[in-house]
């Protein structure tokens, strides 16, 4: 029971700051305390540094020898290395899903498109965007393969909340992913592997400034 309880709250710590990494409410570079985290969630040291070893594997923290643990950086090569890990990834997931896709599954994705395109919030939008790429992929049948494109997908939701904060967002169209729909409901997988590899792509060349 006990070690439940610690596994709830290793969880529950988990979760609230990975939401404020990616949100943009903890900046890359803020210090992480453990004993302010643990007064905070009024728990021992224990489960904090649980979840900061989570946190760590996921890429929204780094250990920083003499620093402590500091949320993860976000310059030009984590994103370069974000992006071109999810087109390959993603990518190897779609081939595995695509021909498993039922029309349920189509109608989920399709249900993620019409979120995102009615979306009016930014964090509307994200949820609906995240939901989409996991809807793409989920009948794979690569557990691990799935796991590591969650803590990818939580990268890049960090990316998109950064980008709005720097340039601002409106409600829009999300057409990439209705041609990616388009392609798996005619059963052209490797025309909707392309796009996806030219829609992920896409957030590195928006992020990035101008060479």
């Amino acid at each position: 029971m006990i070690i439940a309880d610690n596994m709830t709250t290793v969880a529950r710590i988990a979760d609230s700051i990975a939401e404020r990494i990616i949100s943009g409410a903890l900046e890359p570079g803020a210090p992480l305390r453990q004993d302010h985290v643990a007064r905070e969630f009024n728990s021992s040291h224990v489960p904090v540094r649980e979840a900061f070893r989570q946190l760590q594997a996921q890429h929204l923290v780094v250990a920083v020898p003499r620093r402590g643990v500091r949320v993860a950086p976000l310059d030009t090569h984590s994103v370069k290395e974000i992006a071109e890990m999810r087109a390959a990834l993603e990518v190897v997931a779609l081939r595995h899903s695509g021909p498993r896709l039922t029309t349920a599954h189509l109608a989920r994705i399709e249900l993620t498109v019409i979120e995102g395109d009615s979306a009016k919030t930014i964090e509307e939008f994200e949820m609906a965007n995240r939901t989409f790429h996991q809807a793409l992929v989920a009948p794979c049948g690569m557990p691990r393969l799935l796991a590591s494109l969650d803590g990818l997908q939580l990268a890049n939701s960090r990316l998109v909340f950064a980008m709005a904060r720097s340039a601002g967002w409106r409600p829009r169209s999300n057409q990439d992913h209705r041609l990616i729909l388009q392609a798996l409901r005619t059963r052209n997988i490797d025309q909707a592997c392309n796009l996806l590899t030219r829609h992920i792509q896409t957030i590195e060349r928006l992020t990035l400034p101008a060479s």
